[in-house]
Parts: C-alpha cells; structure tokens; sequence
C-alpha cells in the first residue's frame, strides 16, 4: 500500500505545487477530482500526497483569501507608506475588515516614515485597536519588532504597489533576495515585481507571503459581508454599538446611534466610520445570489 504523506504548500506556479514536509521538499500535482469538485490547493494549504507526488487531500482550512489564493492564514501584514504612493485609508479600511471577517489579524506595518509624518494614521489605527509598527530603516528596533510579530506564524504581507514590501521582507530576511521595484513617477505606484504567492520560511519558524500589490479593490471579488455583519468587521464599532437606541441600528445615520456620537466625540475616527459607510452603501446592492455563488 502506498506511503501517504502530509505537508505545506509553499509554492504554486502553473499547477505545480511545491509542498514542504518533515522530509523534505516536493513538487506535486493534484488529484483530477479536485477540479470536478470545484477545488483546488492554494498556498498555505495542509495537504496529504502520494509517494506519486499527488496530492490526495486538502486538510480543513481555518480561512481563504481568493485573492490572491491563500489559506491557513494566521495575520495579514498592510504595509503603508506614509507617501510615494500616499496611503489609501478607505482601501486600508477594506481589507482590514476582511481580514477581520475572515478571523485573520490585521498588523500595519508603517514604512517610508523618514520621507514625511505619520502621527495621524498611527492615532488613527491604534485608537482602532489594530496592531501598527512603524519602520525606520536607520533604525533597527523597527525590523526586530516585525521579526517578532511575525515569529512561528504564517503571514501575507499585502499593499499598494511601491510601498516597499520586497525592501521590508530583504531587510528581515536578507538571503530572500526578492526583487524591488522602482517608484513610477508617472503613474504614481510601484511596478509589479512579485509574479505569484510563495511562503517563505523564516529563521524563527514563521512563514511570510509576498504577494502582488494592488491599486484597486472591489470588496465582492474577495469576499462578501453582508451589511449585517459588517459592524463587526470595525472592531472599535464594539464598544459602542449595543447602546443604539435600536437594535437593528445600521450606524450610518440614525438618531441616537452611539457609534455615531462616538465618532463625534473623537472615541472613533472619521475616516473608519467614513470607510464603514461606503462599504455598508456597496453591501446594500449586493444580490442573494452573488452571496450564494460557490
């Protein structure tokens, strides 16, 4: 009887996946049926193979993230820049709240700080309760806290292009040698330099994806929040929003909303709540079948 094997995927290029166990590294094909059951591996997936290098079985996952395709994600690390290309809060806003809805711990990574301040999206964040760091290249203290946010976890590390992903990922691990981009000045974002999503091991026993940036985001195509369970997606929202005055109080503009006054009252920042709005007017047009597409 065949020997079956488990491990990690920790690559994937043109249905090929690179699958790491106690043993060693190898690279493995996925069973047909996979495909007639609408499945399919993805980097970070627990998998089980053959001594034919086939991959029999995809083990539970804990979460997905269609794009870019990766499972078993313990955090998502959004790395800003504070300028060159300026930071995009409502984009920031909704991923995190993906990250949120999908059990996912969302951690900013401040990058670019020497170039321009900062203190505004720092207070803004950390008044949130998300985690943020700030990195300074001409300080060390910065990379080593990334270090160890990052210890025995696997990670994606996500932003705009031209953030400067590649550098903070060369500068915590130098013998990944990933390539960086250069700042396009015309378009005013990076150029795509990283071409798949690969897990990279680290000396302290994390795993790190790079991932292909993005300019763009249409909450939908990654995943979909019902307007009812997108409050609790802001997770500052929490606090506040069991003293509406009523319980089915859509924090947008209703009278007597206690997230409202907290907003007002500087307890929640503007552009959180701001960001919230526009997501729960894009949850409102979304259709009962596009919830139930597979």
């Amino acid at each position: 009887m065949a020997a079956i094997k488990s491990g990690l995927i920790i690559k994937s290029i043109g249905g090929f996946y690179t699958v790491e166990s106690p043993d060693g590294a190898y690279e493995c094909v996925p069973r047909g049926i996979f495909r007639k059951e609408g499945k399919s591996p993805c980097v970070g997936d627990r998998v089980e193979f053959s001594d034919e290098n086939v991959i029999t079985k995809i083990l539970p996952r804990k979460n997905h993230l269609i794009r870019p395709p990766l499972a078993n994600m313990d955090q998502l690390i959004f790395v800003v820049s504070v300028c060159e290309p300026s930071p995009n809060l409502t984009l920031l806003d909704k991923f995190i709240a993906i990250a949120e809805y999908k059990q996912i711990k969302p951690v900013i990574v401040l990058t670019k700080v020497d170039l321009d301040k900062y203190d505004n999206i720092f207070s803004i964040y950390s008044k949130a309760g998300i985690d943020i760091t700030v990195v300074d290249y001409s300080d060390a203290h910065g990379i080593e806290q990334v270090k160890e946010i990052l210890g025995g976890k696997i990670s994606a590390f996500t932003g705009n292009s031209g953030v400067g992903k590649s550098t903070l990922l060369n500068a915590i691990d130098s013998s990944l040698g990933l390539k960086t981009g250069e700042i396009s000045k015309k378009l005013g974002r990076g150029r795509h330099t990283t071409r798949h999503a690969e897990l990279f091991k680290l000396d302290n026993g994390g795993y790190i994806a790079d991932t292909p940036g993005f300019s763009t985001f249409e909450t939908n195509k990654y995943d979909i929040i019902r307007k009812e369970e997108l409050s609790a997606c802001f997770v500052e929202f929490s606090e506040f929003s069991d003293c509406c005055r009523f319980n089915d109080c859509s924090h947008t503009k209703e009278r007597d909303c206690a997230v409202i006054r907290a907003v007002m009252e500087g307890k929640i920042a503007p552009s959180r709540h701001e960001s919230y709005c526009q997501m729960y007017e894009e949850a409102k047009n979304i259709k009962e079948w596009e919830i139930q597409q597979p």
